[in-house]
């Protein structure tokens, strides 16, 4: 008889079956019911463009569209997109090419290590999708939540206008 484990070491024997709509494919799972979203994402479905960084919500690497809002994955589970749609990096280049966004972040130099680039991406591409006209004061409220160590945020908010304006 050895000593039992601790409730947090146990594994869950209680899985959560789950349909969610991922880039417009439809998954079908069965979920540990803690497992975060970002986890589902990238370990179950193998799209690893959702980065994972502060796992806490705050740096929003890990942005994805949920029901075509931006939400963070880190702090979503699972089973709470069951029933939902869910959009990724993945979803933004089509036929080969790049989403007008992407493109523009390339033009304008707006990312450097790439880190935030998928998040910044995620958060932004409802504004540009939407066609809406926004100062730079409005973009740099919409990626306020993003966080980005290499660019100093100017060549985002420029690619943004650019991508708008295009």
């Amino acid at each position: 008889m050895g000593c039992a484990k601790p409730p947090n070491e146990r594994e869950s024997k209680i899985m959560v079956k789950v349909t969610i709509e991922i880039n417009d494919v439809v998954h079908d799972a069965d979920v540990d019911p803690r497992l975060l979203l970002c986890d589902f994402l990238r370990h179950d479905v193998r799209l690893t463009g959702t980065h994972v960084g502060c796992e806490q919500g705050s740096c929003g690497a890990c942005t994805v569209l949920f029901d075509e809002l931006p939400v963070r994955s880190c702090t979503m589970l699972a089973v709470q997109a069951d029933g939902h749609a869910v959009r990724t990096v993945e979803s933004l280049a089509r036929d080969g090419g790049l989403s007008k966004l992407q493109q523009s972040f390339t033009d304008c130099h707006a990312l450097q290590c790439g880190f935030c680039t998928p998040g910044m991406l995620m958060t932004l591409t409802p504004l540009v999708e939407s066609g809406q006209r926004l100062s730079d004061a409005e973009i740099r409220e919409a990626i306020s939540g993003n966080l980005c160590r290499c660019t100093g945020y100017q060549q985002i908010v420029d690619a943004t206008r650019h991508a708008l304006d295009g």
